[in-house]
């Protein structure tokens, strides 16, 4: 009988110690909150959210509905209020408008800039683009006021380091973005109160280097170099979510 009660305690013991070791292994920030920019929706996450799934986290990704900053910022907070926290926030592009607005949400610890704009409080995205030469002129309006790249000029634009097959799709599947968003500012800056980290994308077609350099310099963000194109979440999503996972790690 001894034997036997010994038996199980040590069983017992390996089993709480394994536990133990699993959860110590786990990472401390769990969710992350991914959003995306102008023109696509959130499945060209789809590379990012598979890595930061199969390491452990908790990831939901938001569906904005590009028809303004204020209902885009609302849909991303709508997504935050679901989670548990603490958040690492990510946006691309021009999501990096929408996060540093929401960000502000005390369950949010970190933010991470995807080739995205970084605007300060009371800054427009139309004013961080003045301050540098655009780097094309494939963008076109609608007549009811809304913008979308030219399908002829995307791949060259948006995605020249993904197969041409891939964004001809996404050429022809586009989600425009209302103009007004570019003369919308922010409130206020979550990144001056809180860590933030950023790719820098050096073959960046869309939005300028030089922007994408002053912006993380002035912010203090932590920054990736990468060369790639502004669908760097598309064609490198191992940096991508390793920059991601430096962000849950470090903000805990």
């Amino acid at each position: 009988m001894f034997k036997l009660h010994k038996a199980l305690l040590g069983a017992l013991l390996s089993t709480l110690a394994g536990t133990s070791a699993h959860a110590g292994s786990m990472p401390a920030t769990k969710d992350i909150v991914l959003v995306h920019g102008a023109f696509v929706d959130g499945s060209g996450w789809r590379a990012v959210y598979d890595i930061l799934k199969k390491d452990g986290y908790h990831v939901t990704v938001v569906q904005e509905p590009l028809t303004g900053l204020a209902d885009d910022i609302a849909a991303t907070r709508r997504v935050i209020d679901q989670q548990t926290g603490p958040i690492v926030l990510v946006g691309h592009s021009y999501a990096g408008s929408i996060i540093t607005d929401a960000g502000n949400d005390p369950k949010v610890h970190a933010l991470v800039y995807v080739a995205a704009f970084q605007p300060d409080a009371h800054e427009t995205i139309g004013a961080l683009v003045s301050r540098f030469a655009p780097p094309n002129d494939a963008v076109r309006a609608t007549p009811d006021g809304y913008l979308y790249v030219d399908p002829a000029k995307f791949h060259a634009t948006v995605a020249a380091d993904v197969p041409a097959s891939a964004t001809e799709f996404l050429a022809d599947a586009q989600q425009p973005v209302a103009a007004a968003v570019f003369a919308t500012p922010t409130t206020a800056a979550a990144w001056r109160t809180k860590p933030s980290y950023a790719i820098l994308t050096t073959q960046d077609h869309a939005i300028n280097p030089d922007l994408q350099r002053w912006m993380y310099q002035r912010s203090g963000a932590r920054v990736t170099e990468v060369k790639a194109s502004h669908a760097v979440y598309a064609s490198q999503p191992a940096i991508v979510a390793h920059v991601i996972e430096t962000a849950a790690r470090q903000s805990n």
